[in-house]
């Protein structure tokens, strides 16, 4: 590992190992150098457990290049929705078309006009539906613990579902989501809101924190599992 001690590296930097992109990460509870992939950026995070042995870190990350290829070629690819596709909303199919007017849900279709935005119009109909739905979930899961709305807003983070501001003197709760939750079963977005709701009370993931969610959602393991193993293809979709 001698060839990279020379090197100064920080928490955060990129590398490009054998064409393949490579984040360097800092984690205090980590106990030894380690990679992992991170399917919702389509890239390979190599751990180290102090910013001192990132440089082992690199040096690891260099002689598993193989499997790192291996890792990353078996993501899915991006997938840019198209007139006559099909994209899911929650538990619902809707046939992706071309037509006059405003852009619409309407019968079982996401409808946009023939310009060069057709993709990026039907996008942000899926964000303004999200929005919709997360709002009214957030709703619920809040009155259930007796805490005010928060401000709600959804954006597109890679690396969370959800986040939660909790209210300050002055300022209410604030949470964010991530519109692709629009593309999960609507359970699973429901668990999401529930899991920030959560955090209007505990702002850890302490037992107290999973006993609210359980209260609201029930056993919240396979809605995290489910996010999971389906996070690369959520965030491969695009216009």
């Amino acid at each position: 590992m001698g060839l990279f001690t020379a090197q100064r590296f920080s928490d955060g930097d990129r590398l490009d190992v054998a064409g393949c992109p490579v984040r360097l990460k800092v984690d205090g509870r980590a106990r030894r150098v380690s990679l992992r992939v991170d399917r919702a950026r389509s890239e390979v995070v190599a751990q180290a457990p102090t910013p001192r042995r990132l440089s082992e870190a690199v040096a690891f990350a260099h002689e598993k290049s193989a499997w790192i290829a291996g890792q990353l070629a078996a993501l899915p690819s991006r997938i840019s929705v198209a007139p006559g596709g099909v994209l899911r909303l929650y538990d619902t199919a809707y046939r992706l078309e071309v037509g006059p007017g405003r852009t619409r849900k309407e019968d079982g279709r996401l409808i946009a006009p023939d310009d060069a935005n057709w993709g990026m119009r039907i996008l942000r109909l899926a964000k303004r539906e999200a929005l919709t739905v997360l709002t009214e979930r957030t709703i619920v899961h809040a009155a259930a613990l007796n805490r005010p709305t928060p401000t709600i807003a959804v954006a597109d983070p890679k690396a969370r579902w959800g986040s939660c501001r909790p209210a300050r003197p002055g300022t209410p709760a604030a949470i964010r989501y991530s519109w692709r939750l629009i593309l999960a079963p609507a359970a699973v977005a429901d668990y999401v809101a529930a899991h920030e709701c959560a955090h209007l009370i505990e702002a850890n993931h302490g037992p107290r924190f999973w006993a609210l969610c359980h209260q609201l959602v029930g056993d919240p393991a396979p809605h995290r599992a489910w996010l999971r193993a389906h996070a690369a293809e959520l965030h491969a979709i695009s216009p």
